[in-house]
């Protein structure tokens, strides 16, 4: 597989993962989005707004090719998990325009450079610093695809929203009915071991 084949997959997969992400804030309120879902305060419009930042970092400065406006992680007087949140001065259309323009300024970086162009990672270990683009996408890949399945779980708890994609759930039972009827099944199979 050449270059330009091995871009278009990590592409499609990344835009599939950012694709069901951002779905899964479609249609909530303000305090749905921003509001701690988790004890440890995962929160859906701040998944959004930590992605932007990680792809930003990683196809930007990490390989010569820096996002062009300041980030969180560029304040100084940041938080550790301040990108993690996003607080009420905040609007949620600023933060989802800024990730559309990380995305364009990624495929831009992918397009710029070859799959064997390396970067530098000063926050990795010495034996792995100095990653390529390719290796950098798969990175950026997993990235994503755990984070959109935090979102798709926390979305399910908070109005039973599930699955992939708006015109595709991927769920192979439809319904309430169908979906407890698994459920029940599933817990029966469980109840055993309590």
């Amino acid at each position: 597989m050449d270059d330009a084949a091995a871009k278009a997959v990590l592409l499609r997969y990344l835009t599939t993962a950012r694709d069901a992400l951002l779905w899964k804030l479609e249609g909530l309120s303000e305090y749905d989005v921003r509001r701690p879902l988790t004890p440890t305060g995962t929160n859906l419009l701040g998944l959004v707004k930590h992605l932007a930042c990680v792809e930003a970092g990683y196809l930007g400065a990490v390989l010569g090719r820096p996002f062009p406006e300041p980030m969180v992680w560029d304040d100084p007087d940041a938080g550790d998990d301040d990108d993690l949140w996003v607080r009420a001065d905040e609007p949620r259309a600023d933060v989802l325009r800024r990730y559309e323009r990380v995305v364009a300024h990624v495929e831009a970086t992918v397009a710029a450079l070859p799959l064997d162009a390396t970067g530098e990672v000063p926050w990795w270990p010495e034996e792995r610093r100095h990653p390529t683009l390719h290796t950098l996408l798969v990175h950026l890949l997993a990235e994503l695809a755990r984070h959109a399945g935090h979102a798709d779980v926390l979305r399910e708890e908070l109005d039973g929203v599930a699955g992939l994609r708006r015109d595709n759930d991927n769920l192979t039972r439809d319904g309430e009915d169908g979906r407890a009827a698994y459920r029940a099944v599933v817990e029966a199979a469980a109840a055993p071991f309590r």
